[in-house]
């Protein structure tokens, strides 16, 4: 077993190696890529319900906005689409990825002219809709270009940047959509955003097209039924879907109550803007750039293993947070640890579901697994306030911690799953 692991050692990428590839075009090509992404998310979310609050429309219309969000759960019925045609310019991944931009900024355009207004939701309900069904099928073909353009052992880094300009995009969308609305208006909010998704293109005209992998899908046919058949065939794929499903389970169950947990423990509306959102912000930036640096010297592997017990241990912080007099240093210090250990996580996460992918159906298999991620985040999470309230809130976080430990104990069923590819693969030259 030693010796069949001594060649990663010996094509793990020198400092050199790593140096070149952080500041590669490649790597910059995937942060503005996450920042395309991330901006529609928003605008079809909490923006919008924001929208039409301040036109008059009931609560009751607007939590049914929420099923807009649809999409993104089910992109995977129409990802194979996008693995068996190519547009007749820029190439299959490219020609995709302009032509869902150009048909987002148009939904953009055409959702500020709805005009929403009690007894009149039909025109911004179908605009909405279709923001949301352009924007995550512009996150397939991002996410299928990330995987075929990088080289194996780059996806730990790459994942991590995308994420890095995905929260960027949220930021702008979120933070910067309610400053611009309140200035102007929504109108003007959401024509600008347009004329920001139309710009991204240029980072699409200016990017290669990755090489087109031997043995793709040649009907309609196969690339509905070949890439599930590769992955269910392979052996711990089951495995390795329970892992997507728990690895950070603890992690999201914590987080989907922290802000009910900052304002019962009496920290102000201010003091959770300022601390979480946006010193909390920047400590999960640096958690991903860092993790997929780290990735590099010591593999996809390693990195689920100390990120995600690096996570677990994380969420005991919050189990202190609930025990001591509410301060801003404690805040402050449990806040920077849980959101940086979250980036880290998130880097290794995202980098290990891309290298589970089969470059000859990246975008029907990462659109599978990414579905399958997000369901801790709408269903698994959805007692979490019950919990809370039952158990109370040091024994929700000490349950939340315990709830990493499965996802752990998976890895080491997956782990040859995590390692050939990402761990020994060079660097491209």
């Amino acid at each position: 077993m030693a010796q069949s692991r001594a060649p990663a050692a010996d094509l793990r990428p020198s400092w050199r190696e790593t140096l070149i590839s952080i500041f590669s075009a490649r790597m910059l090509v995937a942060l503005l890529m996450g920042f395309a992404s991330g901006l529609p998310l928003l605008l079809t979310g909490s923006i919008l319900q924001a929208w039409l609050k301040r036109s008059g429309i009931d609560l009751a219309s607007i939590g049914v906005f929420a099923l807009v969000g649809l999409p993104y759960t089910l992109k995977f019925l129409w990802a194979p689409l996008f693995d068996r045609y190519a547009p007749p310019l820029l190439g299959r991944r490219r020609g995709w990825m302009l032509a869902t931009q150009g048909a987002l900024a148009a939904s953009l355009f055409a959702l500020s002219l709805s005009h929403p207004a009690p007894g009149d939701l039909l025109p911004v309900s179908i605009a909405a809709l279709l923001v949301a069904f352009f924007s995550a099928s512009q996150d397939i073909v991002v996410d299928a270009y990330r995987r075929e353009s990088l080289a194996d052992v780059e996806l730990g880094l790459g994942s991590a940047l995308y994420v890095n300009g995905y929260r960027v995009g949220l930021l702008l969308a979120g933070a910067g959509g309610l400053i611009l609305a309140g200035s102007y208006s929504y109108e003007t909010m959401y024509r600008l955003m347009a004329v920001v998704m139309a710009a991204c293109s240029i980072v699409t005209l200016l990017a290669p097209e990755p090489a087109q992998p031997a043995g793709g899908p040649t009907s309609l046919a196969e690339a509905v039924f070949l890439p599930f058949r590769d992955y269910f065939t392979r052996d711990g794929a089951w495995l390795a879907l329970a892992f997507i499903l728990l690895y950070k389970l603890g992690d999201t169950m914590a987080a989907s109550m922290t802000t009910p947990f900052y304002l019962e423990r009496g920290y102000s509306e201010a003091e959770i803007g300022a601390v979480v959102k946006l010193f909390g912000f920047w400590a999960t930036i640096a958690g991903g750039t860092l993790g997929g640096i780290w990735i590099l010297r010591i593999g996809m592997r390693r990195a689920l293993w100390l990120f995600g017990l690096g996570q677990m241990l994380s969420t005991l912080g919050f189990v202190v947070l609930a025990s001591v007099e509410p301060t801003r240093i404690a805040l402050a210090t449990v806040v920077a640890v849980e959101n940086f250990t979250a980036g880290l996580g998130t880097a290794a996460f995202v980098g290990f579901m891309a290298a589970l992918t089969d470059r000859r159906f990246t975008a029907t298999q990462y659109a599978l697994l990414s579905s399958l991620m997000g369901v801790p985040r709408v269903l698994i999470s959805a007692p979490t306030g019950w919990l809370a309230l039952t158990m109370g809130w040091p024994a929700f976080f000490a349950l939340c911690t315990v709830l990493a430990v499965p996802g752990l104990l998976l890895l080491r069923q997956v782990r040859r799953l995590a390692e050939p590819a990402a761990d020994q693969a060079p660097l491209p030259k």
